[in-house]
C-alpha cells in the first residue's frame, strides 16, 4: 500500500531534483535578454536622453566665450545749440555716427574658452557616468528579476510537491497508518507555500514596473522571463581595478577636469589684474553755416582702458577666492578617489563571497540537503522517520535553493557595480 502511495511522490521528487527549473508556474515563457534591455535603456531612457542634450548645448558655449564682446554703435547730435536748436548755426555742430569695440587683456578670451571647454567635458563625463549608473542599475534589477523568476519557479515545484505531501498524510491517516497533525502540517505548509506565492508576484510587479520605467515603457508592460549564467572562476586584484577606474572611470574623469577648471579658473583671475581696453572710430558731418561758412567733416580715434584702481579689495581677493576654490576642489576629488577605493574593495570581497557561496551550495549544501529529503522519504515510507522530519527536509532543501539563486543574483550584481565603478565592462 505504501509503495502506491509513495509512486508519484518519488517521480515528482525525481524530477525536480533532477531539474529544479522545470515546473509549472512561470510567470513568462519568453525570455528577457539583458543586452537587449540595455540597449533599450541607452536609447529610451528620458533623463539619459535629456543629460545628453545637456552636453550638446554646453559645447555651444565654448565659442561664445572665446567671441569678443559686442561692438557699440553711437548715433550722435554735437554740441547742438539750444537756443534755435539749428545744425547751421555754430561750428561745433555736427551729426556723428561712432563705432567702439572692447578688447579684453590678451589671453583672456582662451581662458574663458579653455573654462568653457573643461565645462562641457564635466558633463560629458557625467553624462557617461549616467550612463554607466543606469546600466548598474538595468543590470541590477534585471538579477533581481532573475532571482524572483527563479524563485516563483521552486516555489511551484514544492507546491505541487506539498500536495503530494498532503494526499500521502490524508490516505495514510484515512487507513490508520498515520495522525491529523501531520495532515494539518502540510495543509499549513502548503497554505504558506501559496502565501509566499503571491507576495513573489507582487514583488515582480514592482520589479517590472522599475525596469518598465527605465526603458521608458508603461509600468505594467509585460517582461519575459530573465537568466543568469553561473559564477565564473575569474579573480580580480584592487590593485588592477583602482588601476583601471582611475583612467576610464567618467565620475573621476569629470573630477580631474573639475580640478583642471579650478586651475584655470585661477589663471583667469590673476589676469583680471591687467586692465582691458576698447578701441574706437567716429566720423562727424557737419553742415555749411548760415553765415557761409564751409562746414569741414571731422574724423575721431579713441582708446580707453579700464583701470584696476580698485585691485586689492577686487581683483586680488579674486585670486584668493579662486585658489580656495582650487583647494576645495582638489580635496573633494582625493575623497571621492578614496572612496571609489573603499566601494571596489567593498564590492570586490562581495563578488568573492557570492562567488565561494555559489560553489558551495551547489556543489555540497544542496546536494546533501537532497540526499537528506530522499532518506527522509524512504524512512517516511518505512515508518522509521515521522512526518514532521520529513516535512523539515523538503522546506530546508527549498530555502537552500532559494540561497542558490540569491547568491547566483547577488554576484552578477557586484559584478555590475564593480563595472560601474571602472567605467568598463568586465
Amino acid at each position: 500500500m505504501n509503495k502506491i502511495i509513495f509512486a508519484p511522490l518519488i517521480v515528482l521528487l525525481s524530477l525536480l531534483l533532477i531539474s529544479p527549473l522545470a515546473v509549472k508556474g512561470q510567470t513568462n515563457d519568453s525570455t528577457l535578454v539583458l543586452d537587449e534591455l540595455i540597449q533599450k535603456v541607452l536609447v529610451q531612457n528620458p533623463e539619459l536622453q535629456s543629460s545628453f542634450q545637456g552636453w550638446e548645448a554646453s559645447k555651444t558655449r565654448i565659442s561664445q566665450q572665446e567671441a569678443l564682446p559686442d561692438p557699440t554703435l553711437g548715433l550722435n547730435l554735437m554740441n547742438l545749440p539750444v537756443n534755435s536748436f539749428a545744425l547751421d548755426q555754430e561750428p561745433m555742430t555736427g551729426k556723428q555716427i561712432s563705432l567702439m569695440q572692447p578688447f579684453p587683456f590678451p589671453g583672456k578670451l582662451g581662458l574663458k574658452g579653455d573654462i568653457a571647454r573643461s565645462e562641457s567635458d564635466i558633463t560629458l563625463h557625467q553624462y557617461q557616468e549616467l550612463k554607466n549608473q543606469l546600466i548598474k542599475k538595468t543590470k541590477q534589477a534585471y538579477y533581481d528579476l532573475y532571482y524572483i523568476d527563479q524563485a516563483l519557479a521552486t516555489v511551484a515545484g514544492n507546491q505541487e510537491l506539498l500536495r503530494e505531501f498532503v494526499e500521502i498524510a490524508e490516505t495514510r491517516y484515512g487507513v490508520g497508518k498515520g495522525i491529523q497533525q501531520d495532515v494539518l502540517r502540510a495543509q499549513v505548509a502548503l497554505s504558506k507555500m501559496i502565501d509566499r506565492e503571491l507576495k513573489l508576484r507582487q514583488q515582480r510587479e514592482a520589479m517590472q514596473a522599475q525596469i518598465n520605467t527605465l526603458i521608458n515603457q508603461p509600468a505594467d508592460a509585460p517582461l519575459g522571463r530573465a537568466l543568469a549564467s553561473e559564477p565564473k572562476p575569474e579573480e580580480y586584484e584592487l590593485s588592477s581595478l583602482i588601476q583601471q577606474a582611475d583612467s576610464t572611470s567618467p565620475m573621476l574623469s569629470a573630477w580631474k577636469t573639475a580640478v583642471k577648471q579650478s586651475g584655470q579658473q585661477v589663471d583667469l583671475a590673476q589676469k583680471d589684474r591687467y586692465p582691458d581696453f576698447a578701441v574706437g572710430l567716429a566720423y562727424t558731418q557737419r553742415n555749411e553755416l548760415q553765415n557761409g561758412m564751409a562746414g569741414y567733416d571731422f574724423v575721431s580715434a579713441m582708446f580707453n582702458v579700464k583701470i584696476p584702481l580698485f585691485y586689492n579689495k577686487k581683483q586680488d581677493k579674486k585670486v584668493q577666492e579662486t585658489r580656495i576654490r582650487q583647494s576645495s576642489v582638489e580635496y573633494r576629488y582625493r575623497n571621492v578617489a578614496n572612496s571609489v577605493e573603499q566601494m571596489l574593495q567593498q564590492s570586490l570581497t562581495n563578488l568573492e563571497k557570492h562567488r565561494r557561496l555559489v560553489d558551495l551550495y551547489k556543489t555540497g549544501i544542496i546536494p546533501q540537503a537532497e540526499e537528506s529529503l530522499e532518506s527522509s522519504m524512504a524512512g517516511y515510507q518505512n515508518d522509521k522517520v515521522d512526518f514532521l522530519s520529513l516535512l523539515d527536509s523538503e522546506l530546508t532543501l527549498f530555502e537552500f535553493r532559494l540561497d542558490y539563486h540569491r547568491f547566483v543574483a547577488d554576484y552578477h550584481k557586484a559584478v555590475a557595480e564593480l563595472e560601474a565603478l571602472t567605467g568598463t565592462d568586465l
